[in-house]
């Protein structure tokens, strides 16, 4: 007899069969497993495959997926879901990505930045389509949200381009044909010819490696307009450093989703008129990841790749 037949009589008034503490571990186990590794043809577990695994390696004589559902749901082991990432590849990545974290925290270098410096987040939001649907959207109703036709005609695209003043809670952006330098600059033109970033004692834009504003060629190029402006560059695959991400996000779930509009001037009237509207309510981010938090995650990181690269 197997063993967990002995745990099998519940007196509960269900009579739910009472399986032993390790049997639980190894279905948890199991479940936190690659399928494909095992060689198993699958690229994510559901509970009833689980199950089937379970009884299949001799964990358990019988199990549903319903038990397994239970017993994950314990520790929040969801191995039907995922979410895409991507390892830091920059060797340099905590040191170009701390300074950005000290101005968040109103630091640059070992000094407490002035009243008189500002700090800008900024970046572009790439050909955004204006779809048109063949049908129009129907509003929501009881019982069922807004439903739109699936069938669209492409009305164009255009980029947003948009900075962020971190310490302020202040917006600015425009729609562009395109995204390139002269669209950039002409951003960055609309902030530093007004107050108070004109007279500011330092105006730092911290942005990705785009090409419209990448490496010393484009420090160069913003100093020699605005001598006041320090460029700060994020390492590569950091754009969750960057804060002007968070409003594009909010754009992108408040505006852009779902997608439809008659033409390329409607959807660009709509972006300005939400920005209008964004900026009446707008205030600064709480942001909280420190560098301190940085390294402690890239030490996490550091120490999981390892097997693997001696894996390869």
């Amino acid at each position: 007899m197997n063993e967990w037949m002995a745990w099998r009589i519940n007196p509960g008034l269900d009579a739910r069969p009472v399986f032993p503490p390790h049997v639980v571990v190894q279905v948890k186990a199991l479940a936190c497993e690659l399928p494909f590794e095992r060689g198993i043809p699958l690229s994510r577990f559901s509970t009833s495959e689980i199950a089937t695994e379970a009884i299949q390696r001799g964990i358990v004589a019988k199990i549903s997926g319903a038990t397994v559902w239970r017993w994950l749901g314990e520790d929040t082991i969801k191995p039907w879901h995922y979410r895409s990432w991507i390892f830091p590849r920059d060797p340099q990545f905590e040191q170009k990505a701390g300074p950005v974290l000290d101005l968040y925290q109103g630091r640059w270098g070992n000094l407490l930045l002035c009243p008189d410096e500002y700090v800008i987040s900024a970046d572009e939001k790439t050909s955004i389509q204006a779809r048109y649907r063949r049908h129009a959207s129907l509003p929501p109703k009881p019982d069922e949200g807004q439903r739109v036709e699936f069938e669209y005609k492409r009305k164009g695209a255009l980029c947003y381009i948009a900075a962020w003043d971190v310490r302020r809670g202040k917006l600015f952006g425009r729609c562009e044909a395109r995204s390139g330098i002269l669209s950039f600059d002409r951003l960055v033109q609309e902030v530093m010819e007004q107050e108070p970033y004109r007279c500011a004692k330092k105006v730092f834009w911290i942005v990705d490696n785009g090409s419209s504003h990448r490496g010393e060629l484009a420090v160069h190029r913003l100093q020699k307009k605005w001598p006041n402006l320090v460029l700060v560059h994020l390492p590569i695959h950091a754009s969750w450093l960057n804060q002007i991400e968070i409003y594009f996000s909010i754009l992108q779930r408040k505006v852009l989703t779902p997608n439809d509009f008659s033409s390329l001037e409607a959807l660009k009237d709509r972006i300005f008129r939400f920005q209008e509207r964004y900026a009446q309510i707008a205030k600064p981010f709480e942001w909280k990841f420190t560098r301190e938090d940085l390294s402690r995650i890239l030490g996490k990181l550091s120490e999981s790749s390892q097997p693997m690269a001696l894996a390869a």
